[in-house]
Order: structure tokens, then sequence, then C-alpha cells
């Protein structure tokens, strides 16, 4: 019998954490050095919110010093949280973001919710926002000097999540083509706006810079809204501290590659503000309907057509990149019995997770419609930090309940600590001070996942059973879909 124990001890622990994944990564560990994960991590990070996020932030904090001192904030906090992300993941080798994390540290509730609201809020969420930034951008260059009527943008986006979700949905390597071909315009456009601004900044245009601190907006509320739209900017930092991560960057070099990635990406951040600032006032900022347009009118015109044309192509290539990895979330979420079965099934002549990316895509476009891109962020960022604070908590958890778990990379207690803290403040205090609806909506629809779970997961009683079926049975005879025997593309 102790005989018996000691074995499915030892089977458990392997499970949760092995020295080498049974893959290829061992000749991807020896071929990608530090310099190659430091502009992973960069190329990751960098999207569509430094276009978007730089009037939020500027709004909150209503001055440019605190603006700037945010965005600087953001990224330490960046900085500190991927760490903490990297020690999770080289201690639990497993692929699946927080849930294996929250599986180990809190038990199947937590994680289960983790993985719904991922599902549910999180992952549409950013789709979402993404693809209206991408509306607003194309719609600022047709509707120059006046608002784009809202309708419009609304359309613009939802047709873009149509185009991305059928794009995924028939091909794996055409969403792969999309993806390169657009990867490299974001960083080409920040090199330009960087450049002209630093430019400019040369030739004396300091003015917009003289009384930084004046009028700045210091309550709790205000700088945590500020924070939410700044963090939305860097969202990504978490992702390459998997197990997945070690695939492109070795775990020698995971710890440093995080050190300068992360600062890389928010000197980047700063650089590109800062060159808003050589030629826009904060009023004249605010003022515009799309910042990088107005930048790209001053500095580069008759050649200005060519900032909405590449942010277009790179919030493009970031929603088309955020619907191929969201797709196949879902997609194992249903094969593990996590969301309707036919969540899992797979196109039987593209091998794509086509159900999958259909629920996706149609969750996406459903908040579009009554939000906005500031409602959605702040609502993204509730949901995302809260799971964030939750999963660094495990870390300090496991460090009493895990005590035999091995750690390559182990950081000082102190980082997690103040992280989690930060989380709490992230998440109480926009609540406290500036309540909205998005905050209580996200709680429910977080909350809601406690009733799916007893149904279909945990007790599985067979009055569910029974809808679930003809509704499973119907779309894979109307999708020509079929359970995953074989592997998608």
């Amino acid at each position: 019998m102790e005989e018996t124990s000691l074995r499915k001890r030892r089977e458990d622990e392997k499970s949760i954490q092995s020295n080498e994944p049974k893959t290829t990564t061992p000749s991807l560990h020896t071929q990608v050095g530090l310099l190659s994960g430091i502009c992973i991590i960069v190329g990751t990070i960098i999207g569509s919110g430094i276009f978007i996020s730089p009037k939020s932030v500027l709004a909150n904090t209503e001055a440019v010093g605190p603006c700037l001192i945010i965005w600087t904030a953001c990224g330490i906090l960046a900085t500190l949280g991927a760490l903490c992300f990297a020690e999770l993941g080289t201690m639990i080798t497993k692929s699946g973001g927080e849930y294996p994390y929250l599986m180990e540290a809190f038990g199947p509730i937590p994680a289960y919710l983790f993985s719904w609201t991922s599902l549910i809020v999180i992952k549409p969420t950013s789709f979402a926002i993404i693809c209206l930034s991408f509306s607003e951008y194309v719609c600022a260059a047709f509707y120059m000097g006046c608002k784009p009527p809202n309708v419009v943008v609304k359309l613009l986006a939802a047709a873009a999540i149509l185009l991305i979700t059928t794009v995924n949905s028939l091909s794996v390597r055409l969403g792969s083509y999309v993806q390169n071909v657009f990867t490299a315009a974001k960083l080409v456009i920040v090199a330009i706006i960087i450049i002209s601004g630093l430019v400019f900044l040369a030739q004396g245009k300091t003015e917009n810079f003289q009384n930084s601190f004046e009028g700045a907006q210091t309550s709790v509320g205000s700088i945590s809204l500020a924070f939410y739209n700044g963090l939305w900017a860097y969202d990504g930092w978490m992702l390459w501290c998997d197990s997945g991560s070690r695939v492109f960057v070795p775990l020698r070099n995971l710890p440093m590659a995080i050190i300068i990635g992360i600062p890389l990406v928010t000197v980047c951040y700063i650089l590109v503000n800062i060159s808003y600032f050589t030629v826009m006032t904060p009023t004249e900022l605010l003022q515009s309907q799309a910042v990088a347009v107005t930048f790209g009118d001053r500095v580069l015109y008759p050649a200005s057509w060519v900032v909405p044309l590449f942010v277009a192509f790179s919030t493009i290539g970031a929603a088309n990149g955020t619907c191929f990895t969201a797709g196949r979330l879902i997609y194992v979420a249903g094969r593990e019995g996590h969301m309707l079965k036919v969540l899992s099934y797979i196109s039987v002549r593209r091998l794509t997770p086509a159900p999958a990316l259909i629920f996706y895509g149609i969750i996406a476009t459903i908040y579009i419609i009554p939000g906005d891109i500031n409602s959605l962020v702040n609502y993204f960022s509730f949901a995302a930090w809260l799971f964030y604070g939750m999963t660094i908590l495990g870390l300090i958890v496991m460090r009493f309940t895990r005590k035999d778990l091995e750690r390559p990379i182990k950081v000082p207690i102190f980082i997690p600590v103040f992280v989690i803290l930060v989380s709490v403040l992230l998440v109480l205090a926009p609540i406290i001070s500036k309540p909205a609806w998005e905050y209580l909506y996200c709680v429910l629809f977080i909350l809601s996942g406690l009733i799916f779970y007893l149904f279909f997961v945990h007790y599985k009683f067979e009055w569910a059973q029974r809808i679930s079926r003809p509704l499973t049975k119907h779309l894979q005879m109307l999708m020509e879909v079929v359970p995953p025997e074989k592997d998608l593309e």
C-alpha cells in the first residue's frame, strides 16, 4: 500500500514538474539565445495599445509629468510580474497559463474560474478592443477633423472580427501568413514615431514639457484607471513565462530576457509619448480622434497616410495573433470538459478549431455592441489583474505548501508581495472611487462560471447533458466538424 502511494506521489510530481519536456524543446534551447529572447518579448508586448492608451492615460492624469511616470511605473510592474510568472513557469512545467498554477495552489474551483473568465471575458474583450482600435484609426483617415459616426466604427470593427475569424477558420497557414506580414508593421511605425519625435526634440520643441505637473490629477481612482490603460499596452508580459516560453527563451536566459526586454519596451513607450508631446499640447492630444494620425499629419505631411496604414496593419496583426491563440484555448477547454464539447471539435476539411473560433468571434462581437474602448479596457483590466494577483498569491502559498518542488528561478519574496498589493489596489480602487457598471458585469460573469462548473463539470447532471447533446449533434452536422481524433495543423 505504501509503495503504491509513493509511486502515485512521484507520478503526480512528475506531471507537475519535469526537467525536460518531451518535445523538440531541447534543440530549440540551444538555438535561441538571449538576444532572440529579448526580441520575442519586445515583439510580443508592443501592439495596438501604444496607439490607443496614451490619450486615456493622459485623460486620467491630466498632466504630462504624471503621464510619463505612469508609463514608467507600468513597465516596472510588468517586469516584476513577469519575474514572478517566470518562477511559476519553471516550477510547474505545464502549459495553460495561470490555470495549472491556480490548480496547484488553490484547487479546481479557482482554476476553473480563471479558465471560464479567460474564455468569456479576458480573451474576447482583448479581441474586441484591438478591432475597435483598428476601426478608429481606419475611420480617422476618412473623417479628418471630425469624429466618425459610432455605428461606422462598430460595424467596421465587427467586419474585422468576421474577417479574422474566417481566415483562421479556413486555414492555420493562412492565418500565420497574415501574422508574418503584419508583425513588422508595428515595429516600423513605432520607429517612425520615435525618430520623428527625437528630431523635433533636438530642434528645441520642448515647450509642452514646461510645468509638466501643473493641474495633475492625484486621486487613487484616477491613478488606478491610468494604470489600467497603461498596463493594457504592456499586456503580453506574462505569455513567455510559462512552460512554453522555454521553447524560445532558454531557462538560463529567461530572467535576463525579462529584465532587459520589458524595460526596453518601457523606453520605447516613453519615447513614443514624448514624441507625441513634442508636436501636440496635452489639450490637443486629448481632442485628437486618433493620436498617431494627428502626429503623422503634423510631422510626415504629405506622407502622413503612412501612419494610419501601418497602425491598421499593426492592429490587424495583433488581432489575428489574439484570435489564433484564444481559439486554441477554447478548443482545449472544450476537450477537457470545461466548456461545451462541441467547442473541441475540428473542421473535417480544414483541421482547424472552427467551432471554437466562431464562438470566440461571436462573444467579441457582442462586446463591441454596447462597449467603447475605454470601458472595455477597464472591464478587461479588472478581470485580468484580479487573476494576476491571485496567481502570484499562489506563488507565495506554494512557498509553504510545496517546498518539495524544484525552483530553477526563485524571486525574492518582497517582489510577489509588492505585486499582490498593487493588484489589490488596482482591483479595489476604481470600484471604490469611480464605480462603473462594467465592474459589476465582470463580477457577475466570473461568478456565473460557478453555475456552469457545478452543472457540467463537477456534478455532470444528466439533464444538463441532455441539453448539450442535441446542440452538439446539430452543430456537428451543420458545420461538418468531428471530435479531435487528429491533431490540429
